[in-house]
């Protein structure tokens, strides 16, 4: 199994902004679920802590395998997600690592 967990900051002048870019993260990648082979598990938190070196949001995904992961970089569902939410996300850091 693999893990793959990213962390992204969101746009926004003011929390509710912040907030509101962030559910909106949160239900696209929601929308996954389901519909990606491969994928076992997908999780998505919004941050409540507002401490300044925080990210605003978590994905985390559980994967079969690395194929699988790969497979989920490229499928169709995944990439209409990136597409629309080009420009929400400002900063992006990921991990990935098998257990």
């Amino acid at each position: 199994m693999i893990k793959h967990i990213v962390m992204w900051n969101v746009q926004g002048e003011d929390v509710e902004q912040k907030l509101s870019a962030a559910a909106d993260v949160k239900a696209r990648f929601e929308g996954l679920i389901g519909r990606v082979p491969g994928l076992r598990s997908l999780e998505v938190g919004i941050d409540v802590s507002r401490v300044s070196y925080a990210c605003d949001v978590v994905l985390y995904t559980e994967f079969e395998d690395e194929a699988a992961l790969a497979a989920y970089a490229e499928h169709p569902a995944h990439l209409e997600v990136r597409r629309q939410l080009e420009g929400v996300r400002t900063a992006r850091y990921q991990v990935d690592y098998t257990v």
